[in-house]
């Protein structure tokens, strides 16, 4: 899943790189949009996302240096904004698996329903999930990291990471379940 820079893109970045505030006005408005569809999976509001966005986006322009040009600039720039968001919530994150951990029991391991659901339903239901749940459920399913990096990037045990996305997709099996018997 390499998507290169096209050549407009690279000359956009190489500009970037030489520090021309023009040029990172530019790559901002241009990959705005995308960065902001990533943040919003990992906040609780817009206001969040958008500060979890221009805090990623200075990391970008502060880092663009490191990027490599034979690589993906949209996946090198929404690990940035992933990160971000993680380094964001990291703090409330741990106050809340104190709490949740205290009253978690083993969910089964059939996920029928879940696998059912396109992901702008996916989506839609997540909203109702506790921050850790939906962090955990980002981070696994629609970004393809494992548990071991998870239990890494959140300071967790890797059997939390089962357990929290065990139970962010029985809460969407549940909430599924909920809307397909409302009329």
């Amino acid at each position: 899943m390499h998507d290169n820079p096209s050549s407009a893109e690279q000359e956009l970045i190489q500009r970037c790189k030489s520090g021309s505030l023009k040029y990172q006005e530019q790559l901002y408005k241009q990959f705005y949009g995308y960065a902001m569809g990533v943040g919003l999976r990992y906040c609780d509001s817009r206001d969040d996302a958008l500060e979890v966005v221009n805090d990623s986006f200075i990391k970008v322009f502060n880092t663009i240096q490191t990027y490599n040009i034979e690589r993906s600039f949209k996946a090198w720039m929404r690990r940035i904004i992933i990160n971000t968001s993680i380094d964001r919530r990291r703090k409330d994150l741990k106050y809340q698996l104190h709490t949740d951990m205290e009253y978690a029991n083993h969910i089964g391991d059939n996920y029928t329903a879940v696998n059912q659901l396109n992901a702008k339903d996916i989506l839609k239901l997540m909203d109702d999930l506790p921050a850790i749940q939906r962090t955990i459920f980002n981070l696994y399913e629609i970004d393809g990291y494992n548990h071991d990096e998870i239990a890494e990037m959140l300071n967790i045990p890797s059997s939390s990471s089962r357990v929290y996305l065990s139970r962010a997709k029985e809460k969407l099996r549940k909430a599924l379940t909920t809307e397909a018997h409302t009329p």
